[in-house]
């Protein structure tokens, strides 16, 4: 049953990550050589070209339709002008300077202070758009008392909520996760592995923003629980392994009875990923490529099975084969699948995989928008989900990426999974 069913999820996903550009490149940021739709190259994409006319025009909202209605001098919102300006920009700098957008390779206060900028943009597009909603309900309603007065102090007001939220939000995200607990019913497990311990990180994103500080605060907490086994779901680093090889260093002192296995995310592959699976190796992981490995107990076994994210495909790696990784596993045995995105989860049920354990959502980072990115990923974003007898969890992340470094009411996560056998 595994062989065949292996065998339908990798047609289907043939069929939805083709290796061309024009598809894959649009989906998941990059092309066959590594090229970015997203970032500043000469004679680029024209999803490129897409990708910095929407920063464009939402730095032009502001300009048309906030900045000059602030009751501010005209050197006050000139210099406002140029911060909106230069912050929707910026990854093109990050581009020219750093030749990549992922990445910046400067200090962490810097780094921040970028993300905060950005951050605050964000918000006040979306902000904007409320306050030039709200006017035009109030003047086709042909309510009195609406003035160029009130109009300001309004668009003043969305402003100073959007640096708040946006601080708030930094804070957020760049503190240590606190550990989340979950028990799972696990269909044919052993009665004796009752109780069984799993740690999952996700997306830590090790970067200048998320240093070697940061990432031995996280060990420290994950060592704390005692568990049985850790398992990391992709999307380890920004950044390239002569850059980001001290910060990396505290993964080497994670502890579980069973050890530590991991996948590969987008984001290794960003930055080599054949060089990172060599690097996490040597920490003392076990990297699964479309491949399982067997935990043995006195008192039973469980498969954990890993495969690597869609957009290795675009950099001509191994692309998820599903087919590969669990050829010769025990259809008897209780199967926990790691897998980046929460993708082909009913295909992954109906192989009989217990439990998924996925990433890359990072919640949907900020209450609201987490339905948009639902919409992106299947329908699935935070949480646990149960799809045909498979439990499925997709974790918040335990960091997130620079670039956009929010945390609004979706809280970073370590998470910690008790198995219990079903009665």
């Amino acid at each position: 049953m595994l062989a065949r069913a292996g065998q339908a999820i990798n047609e289907r996903i043939s069929s939805k990550h083709p290796l061309r550009f024009n598809r894959t490149a649009w989906r998941y940021g990059y092309d066959q050589r590594g090229h970015s739709p997203f970032v500043f190259r000469s004679g680029g994409s024209f999803q490129q070209k897409v990708f910095h006319i929407y920063l464009g025009l939402a730095a032009a909202y502001l300009l048309w339709r906030f900045v000059p209605r602030l009751p501010l001098s005209r050197k006050c919102r000139a210099l406002i002008s140029a911060l909106v300006v230069a912050t929707a920009m910026h990854f093109l700098a990050f581009q020219l300077v750093w030749g990549n957008m992922f990445s910046p390779e400067f200090p962490r206060p810097l780094v921040a202070a970028v993300g905060f900028l950005f951050g605050a943009f964000g918000l006040l597009v979306a902000f904007t758009v409320v306050c030039d909603a709200v006017s035009i309900v109030w003047r086709c309603m042909r309510i009195s008392g609406w003035s160029r007065r009130r109009d300001a102090l309004l668009r003043g007001a969305a402003g100073v909520l959007a640096l708040c939220l946006s601080a708030a939000g930094i804070w957020a995200a760049t503190r240590l996760p606190e550990v989340r607990r979950i028990e799972v019913n696990v269909g044919n497990l052993a009665p004796r592995l009752d109780g069984f311990t799993l740690v999952q990180l996700s997306d830590l994103h090790i970067s200048r923003l998320f240093p070697e500080e940061w990432v031995s605060g996280v060990v420290a907490r994950t060592n704390a629980l005692r568990p049985d086994l850790v398992v990391i779901t992709g999307d380890l680093i920004d950044g390239h392994v002569t850059a980001r090889k001290a910060d990396v260093r505290p993964l080497a002192a994670l502890s579980a009875h069973h050890g530590v296995l991991a996948i590969l995310g987008n984001h290794e592959y960003y930055f080599g990923a054949d060089a990172w699976r060599e690097e996490f190796e040597a920490l003392g992981m076990r990297m699964l490529v479309n491949e399982h490995a067997v935990v043995s107990t006195s008192g039973g076994s469980l498969v954990v099975t890993g495969i690597p994210d869609p957009v290795a495909a675009s950099f001509s790696e191994e692309p998820p084969n599903f087919q590969k990784a669990v050829a010769g596993a025990s259809p008897d045995q209780p199967m926990i699948l790691l897998s980046h995105r929460p993708s082909d989860a009913e295909q992954h049920a109906q192989a009989g995989v217990a439990l998924q354990l996925s990433g890359h959502t990072h919640g949907g980072m900020l209450r609201g928008f987490d339905w948009f990115v639902a919409r992106l990923n299947e329908g699935f974003v935070s949480g646990l989900y149960e799809i045909g007898g498979m439990h499925l969890y997709v974790s918040n992340g335990t960091g997130l990426w620079n670039g956009f470094p929010l945390r609004i009411g979706v809280p970073a996560e370590i998470t910690e999974f008790v198995l219990r056998a079903k009665r």
